[in-house]
């Protein structure tokens, strides 16, 4: 049996304002690609680990366009929710949103939580379930996210999370998982999304866990500038072999990834820390006052923004903030203990 697995593809309408080139045409030729890929590999199955879409209320123009190469993969293809593909991080918006429109049309099978599939082909089973976005992932206990039991007595058992499973630990404040805590006996593949870097095939007694990174690069960072975009092409018979396939009309990141936003978000981010600081020192507020502050003028920005793009900024912005009070708070907590 041969698979086929990419994930966060972020199709959308407009380009990220990273991007120097026509992304839409710039996706259309990836998933060309990946098309093209599953055919001469004869793949069983094609396996996508969330974000279909980069908003859960796409434009009916852009999803009929991108729905029709859906439509041309010879192969099924199984997905799970990403936390763009739906409202509010809640998995229960998912039948409202463009991703649910496409498993109606019959584009694609979504995964639900707590369900299993049995893939058999050739004598070789697999069981094959996910984990779909939602607000608790990596903030609750572990296992239940990134592990399940093998129930169907298949040979091979196959998850997929769009969870924050990371190689190394992230900044203080950013839900987070490592990948040593989510071995389990039964998994014998897991597979993630989310953490658009990706990282190196993981393999720990026969078992492999596997991000090949964002089918599309959304960020202009310096891993993302140097990172090829790439699929993994799984086989499994009496063993498993693993095989990451770049693609080959992924441009180079410097000729489609301008720096100037980051560098201009990195200021940004230091005018605000200066902000925060400023604040705590000169009042005595706690830092629940502080957030308020902080609300308030949100609140006021707000008023006035009629772009959604610009709104989405400044709810960023807001978002940050809030992280860096909730970090405060956290080492005032440790420092009266």
């Amino acid at each position: 049996m041969r698979l086929l697995y990419f994930t966060d593809t972020h199709i959308r309408g407009t380009a990220p304002r990273s991007r120097t080139d026509d992304f839409q045409d710039t996706l259309r030729r990836k998933l060309d690609e990946v098309i093209g890929i599953a055919e001469r590999e004869q793949v069983d199955v094609i396996l996508h680990g969330g974000d279909v879409f980069d908003r859960p209320n796409l434009s009916p123009a852009v999803v009929r366009e991108f729905a029709e190469q859906f439509r041309r993969f010879r192969a099924p293809v199984y997905a799970i929710a990403g936390n763009h593909d739906i409202y509010g991080h809640n998995p229960a918006t998912l039948e409202r949103t463009m991703l649910g429109l496409l498993e109606a049309f019959g584009m694609l099978r979504l995964i639900r939580e707590g369900e299993r599939i049995l893939l058999e082909k050739d004598g070789v089973t697999v069981q094959l379930s996910g984990q779909p976005f939602h607000y608790d992932l990596d903030r609750r206990e572990k296992a239940l996210d990134y592990a399940v039991k093998n129930e169907v007595g298949a040979k091979y058992c196959i998850h997929m999370v769009h969870g924050m499973l990371v190689d190394k630990n992230l900044p203080d404040g950013v839900p987070h998982t490592l990948v040593h805590e989510v071995w389990s006996e039964d998994v014998d593949i897991l597979l993630t999304g989310h953490y658009h870097n990706g990282f190196d095939i993981q393999r720990k007694d026969g078992k492999y866990i596997i991000n090949p990174g964002a089918l599309v690069r959304i960020n202009n960072n310096k891993a993302e500038i140097h990172r090829k975009p790439q699929v993994v092409l799984i086989e499994l018979d009496e063993e498993i072999r693993i095989e990451r396939i770049p693609l080959q009309c992924a441009k180079p990141g410097p000729e489609v990834l301008d720096r100037t936003y980051i560098e201009e978000a990195a200021y940004r981010d230091k005018q605000l820390d200066d902000f925060i600081s400023a604040l705590k020192r000169a009042m005595d507020f706690k830092a629940i006052a502080v957030k308020d502050i902080i609300n308030n003028l949100v609140n006021e920005q707000l008023k006035d923004v009629e772009k959604e793009e610009k709104k989405r900024e400044i709810e960023e912005i807001r978002e940050r903030a809030m992280e860096y009070i909730e970090k405060a708070e956290v080492a005032e907590g440790e420092a009266a203990q």
